[in-house]
């Protein structure tokens, strides 16, 4: 006769006279749970109805600017700044040039207190300026804050641009992310062009370090393919006719090579779109390496490594920003 398998004993819970099991209790005073103890109603009957009030957040002021008006961050009244025009301080918020600004301003993309904003506008620091419905976080002249400067190898095979219809890598894929503003860069580098590449968060600084008034010295080192003669180096010293105007190097001096493999070092005080290429082309040479290895006072440190950056301190900023006060100002288009 096959067995069935039992489940091993277990007491059975004793019952009391009525048959009933004994009634689980809770007892309030210990949170203790057992049998046997005497049951106890939750909540008296008159309380039954009476819920707990809801805790109370404590209030907490909004700091945001939007919220702040005349109050600062510190719960002090903002200084009173004297109206400044809007282009500018967005250039100084690190949104653009001031030239974009004012096409931005004129198309019509940018509100001030909820209102299309107008080329000559002023604002003050508790106007909300608004790009796309974005609120800018805007910066007047009177902050010690210096703006923030970026040093970048760029490598060959990326595109200067935000947009690129080819979709091609782009060089601000590799920049810091930031927050209430964006990197401008201070002139450009050609795709296949490596090298030392400025950014900045200001606009001012930006077009100050571009413009040809400033006198910035550009050094590149120059991989040429054929023969660079005597007569056709004096030629690009003394100055070649270009589609866009004669243009001519400070210096140029042979740094060594043979065949293809032959170096220049030159320097030029302005930036025109492929102007050193261009150069060597109108005296039939043929620059097969190019790289960017000087910008005014930034020369671009050996151990950083392509596709990296290197962002200036406060001190080397204000270093910088007094160096170039005693340049003359570049001159600048006002609408």
């Amino acid at each position: 006769m096959m067995k069935t398998k039992r489940t091993p004993f277990r007491p059975s819970a004793k019952k009391d006279g009525s048959g009933n099991l004994p009634e689980i209790g809770v007892d309030r005073s210990t949170g203790r749970r057992g049998r046997g103890a005497p049951a106890v109603d939750a909540a008296p009957e008159a309380a039954e109805d009476v819920k707990p009030a809801p805790r109370r957040r404590q209030g907490v002021p909004q700091t945001g600017r939007a919220n702040r008006g005349n109050i600062g961050r510190n719960g002090k009244p903002l200084i009173e700044a004297k109206p400044e025009r809007l282009q500018k301080i967005l250039a100084q918020a690190g949104v653009g040039s001031r030239r974009e600004m004012e096409e931005w301003i004129a198309a019509g993309k940018i509100t001030v207190n909820g209102e299309v904003a107008q080329l000559g506008q002023s604002v003050v620091p508790t106007d909300k300026v608004k790009i796309g419905g974005r609120l800018i976080n805007i910066r007047f002249t009177g902050s010690s804050r210096p703006p923030r400067v970026l040093m970048y190898h760029k490598p060959e095979g990326e595109i200067v641009s935000r947009d690129d219809p080819d979709g091609r890598p782009s060089v601000f894929a590799a920049l810091p992310r930031m927050r209430g503003g964006r990197w401008i860069n201070v002139g450009r580098l050609d795709f296949n062009t490596s090298g030392l590449l400025l950014f900045t968060t200001s606009g001012d600084l930006a077009n100050k370090l571009m413009h040809p008034s400033s006198q910035l010295v550009r050094e590149y080192a120059v991989r040429v393919l054929g023969e660079l003669t005597m007569d056709a180096q004096q030629q690009l010293l003394s100055g070649v006719q270009l589609e866009d105007g004669p243009a001519n190097f400070a210096s140029l001096v042979d740094a060594g090579g043979e065949g293809a493999n032959h170096w220049y070092k030159v320097s030029i005080f302005e930036g025109r779109n492929r102007e050193v290429r261009r150069m060597f082309e109108a005296v039939g040479c043929t620059v097969s390496r190019l790289i960017r290895v000087r910008y005014g006072p930034f020369i671009l440190p050996p151990q950083l490594k392509r596709g990296r950056s290197r962002e200036l301190t406060e001190v080397e900023i204000k270093a910088l920003l007094k160096e170039l006060e005693k340049m003359p100002a570049a001159p600048r288009k006002e609408s």
